[in-house]
């Protein structure tokens, strides 16, 4: 079945596995102290959605907050990076204290993971990410699952949960994501704005798309605003799955979304193979290559990303490294493995493969970036 509505997310034939993200905002009271009446109600209606089949996965903010005020560091635990490393430490147990026990009211195991981006970035470890999901969901439990902000670093993490939201729907095959926000949804400007509207269905973030967002969290808690959830949209979409933002701040947030029809869904493209949609949705690139019209009109056909069509290398990439491809006027066409250093690409764009051997001196690869492992964007 596919998912075309807001209330198919509630529909365990079309939505068997979902992710639920719910903000630091929603979590915790401006008092720093977790928002428990609200947090019970909507673990009813995670209860809900597994009595009636549906696998679910949590994505939960709030450790940062819960540990600073237990600390009593200002500004939420976010003055500096080692405040928010030292708030985490302290609010995780916290937040998984939380979790596990208003689920145990409702005879149900949570079951606690954190993540780093390297763990979802690295192949190796994605796929253990996705066996160890695997087992937990097939064991009744329910994963709840936050970035490891102790350990993670500013250059190397998420930065948000939205994107990390999206990057475990992925690895756990997950048909839907659920974005519980301060918002309804996606506006064509500012909701502050007079004449603001709300987008309800949105097939394909584009560029205009993304120019209606604004950055930055409305409630000086989070860390994440449109822009980041539009990132993740296109994470989603390029799996395969649906995501919708909605307004999390009512009671029961999600049937009252559901039932209203309000909220903005974000429709998913086909399902890529698991590789390539791993690879759609990595974070960190190494760099990337500028490609002139032909290799960008080849690449839509499916073909390999050849070095003759290559006009610049950016970057201090090496084989293997995930890196990007931007075509004639910069906007990104495609990711994927290089197999060749940044060196070597610099050395043979702009020349056909036979001369590779003589300026290289070895039998050149087939391709700069083979079709196998290249994902269009």
């Amino acid at each position: 079945m596919t998912i075309h509505q807001l209330a198919d997310l509630a529909d365990s034939a079309a939505c068997p596995r979902l992710v639920v993200k719910v903000g630091s905002a929603l979590l915790v009271g401006k008092d720093g102290a977790p928002r428990r009446e609200w947090l019970t109600a909507l673990v009813g209606e995670i209860a809900a959605m597994r009595a009636r089949g549906q696998e679910v996965i949590v994505v939960s903010s709030g450790a940062i907050a819960l540990g600073a005020r237990r600390l009593g560091l200002a500004k939420g635990g976010r003055g500096s990076l080692s405040d928010a490393q030292a708030a985490a430490a302290v609010g995780q147990i916290a937040l998984a204290g939380l979790w596990a026990e208003l689920l145990a009211a409702h005879g149900l195991t949570a079951a606690q993971v954190l993540l780093t981006l390297e763990d979802l970035e690295d192949r190796r470890r994605y796929l253990n990410v996705t066996a160890t999901l695997g087992t937990l969901l097939a064991a009744g439990a329910v994963p709840v699952i936050n970035e490891n902000d102790t350990v993670a670093t500013q250059e190397i993490r998420f930065g948000d949960n939205d994107r990390l939201a999206a990057r475990v729907g992925q690895a756990a095959a997950a048909k839907g994501v659920l974005l519980l926000s301060d918002i309804d949804g996606l506006y064509d400007r500012d909701p502050r704005q007079p004449g603001a509207v709300r987008i309800p269905v949105v097939r394909g973030v584009t560029a205009d798309i993304h120019a209606m967002a604004t950055g930055g969290s409305s409630s000086g808690l989070g860390s994440g605003g449109m822009t980041s959830k539009l990132q993740a949209a296109e994470i989603a979409e390029l799996a395969g799955m649906a995501l919708a933002i909605i307004d999390g701040q009512p009671l029961l947030p999600v049937a009252t979304a559901l039932e209203s029809d309000r909220g903005t869904l974000f429709v998913p493209r086909g399902r890529k193979r698991a590789r390539k949609a791993w690879l759609g949705g990595r974070m960190r690139l190494r760099g990337a290559v500028h490609v002139d019209a032909g290799a960008a009109a080849a690449l839509g056909r499916g073909s390999s990303l050849l070095a003759a069509g290559v006009r610049a290398v950016d970057g201090d990439f090496e084989r293997g490294d995930a890196i990007a491809v931007l075509g004639p006027d910069g906007t990104t066409l495609a990711r994927g493995l290089s197999e060749y250093d940044a060196a070597e690409c610099a050395r043979i764009m702009g020349h056909h493969s036979r001369e590779h051997e003589d300026i290289l001196g070895y039998a050149p690869r087939s391709a700069l970036i083979h079709r196998d492992q290249l994902v269009l964007i």
